[in-house]
């Protein structure tokens, strides 16, 4: 009778556990039904591997509705369109942006919003006539769309570096490092005459830029003369030719007027007309030398040559 008792009991309780779990499933259906939705269509110019129906929608990553179905676009097969719903009270404004994430390890896909300023307009979503957001592309779908390509750019790095690492060019390799190393251990073993070679050189410099120095100060001093001395020196020299161009006048003057009195003295003065000669010679000379010195005043000064006789 007793055990009868306990079957009885364990009955009872499995059927009250039963209804238990009906009566609260049948609530929570009646509670997603009441709740108010808004609806979106959500546009995709590209694949969506790993988004299906039922799978969540976040905003910010907070989870706010579902989606209800997926279709391609009559118009266009190679874009994708999914109906959402999200909950009314989450406003979807037009700044705010669409993509998908990756919502596990398995490769299942989440739709979700991010985005949206206070001040932006929100979107309107009902049931009937669905806007449509057209989602951007993300980091992932891009990696998964590029995948072969990324596969075959891959194998063809490692052909390439099969190829650079050929037994040849391991020999070439080899024989370079050998070489790199002979002329690091020769350099290392004259580093004592390369270090006096490098001391040479720079006790050289010094030696150049004192050389320098002292071209610049000569050049200096040499400046200085000709700008104070040598305008003294011009002004000099012009005025004994105008000196002696002036007595020659006179001597001219003076033999033109007494060219009777100097024929009748010629015996007496026979040596006048030598001396005239030699007085033509030393102006043509003068002449000669202030050219030269207007020319080319510094040669003239520093020539230790004498004056040569001008050509007659």
């Amino acid at each position: 009778m007793e055990p009868r008792a306990h079957h009885i009991i364990i009955g009872l309780f499995t059927i009250v556990v039963t209804a238990a779990a009906l009566v609260f499933a049948l609530w929570l259906g009646k509670s997603a039904t009441d709740r108010d939705w808004a609806w979106y269509e959500i546009g995709f110019d590209h694949a969506v591997s790993g988004l299906s129906e039922g799978n969540p929608v976040q905003y910010s990553g907070v989870e706010v509705g579902d989606v209800v179905d997926l279709y391609l676009d009559p118009e266009d097969p190679s874009h994708v369109r999914a109906l959402i719903r999200v909950d009314e009270n989450v406003k979807i404004r037009e700044d705010a942006r669409a993509g998908l994430v990756l919502a596990n390890i398995t490769g299942s896909m989440s739709i979700r919003f991010q985005g949206g300023t206070a001040d932006s307009p929100v979107i309107e979503g009902n049931r009937e006539n669905p806007p449509l957001i057209m989602a951007e592309p993300s980091v992932l779908n891009s990696i998964l769309d590029n995948g072969e390509a990324l596969v075959s750019k891959a194998d063809r790095l490692m052909t390439n570096a099969n190829t650079l690492f050929s037994e040849q060019n391991s020999e070439n390799l080899t024989a370079i490092l050998h070489n790199t190393r002979v002329a690091t251990e020769a350099l290392m073993a004259h580093g004592g005459d390369i270090e006096r070679l490098m001391e040479r050189m720079n006790a050289a410099s010094v030696r150049a830029e004192q050389a320098a120095a002292e071209v610049t100060g000569f050049a200096d001093n040499a400046d200085r003369f000709l700008k104070n001395q040598g305008q003294e020196t011009f002004t000099a020299l012009n005025t004994a030719i105008a000196s002696i161009q002036t007595t020659a006048t006179r001597i001219e003057l003076l033999t033109a007027n007494n060219e009777g009195s100097l024929n009748e003295g010629l015996q007496g003065l026979g040596e006048l007309t030598p001396a005239l000669r030699e007085l033509r010679s030393t102006l043509r000379n003068l002449n000669h030398f202030t050219r030269r010195l207007e020319d080319n005043p510094a040669s003239v000064i520093w020539d230790r040559g004498t004056i040569q006789e001008a050509p007659q």
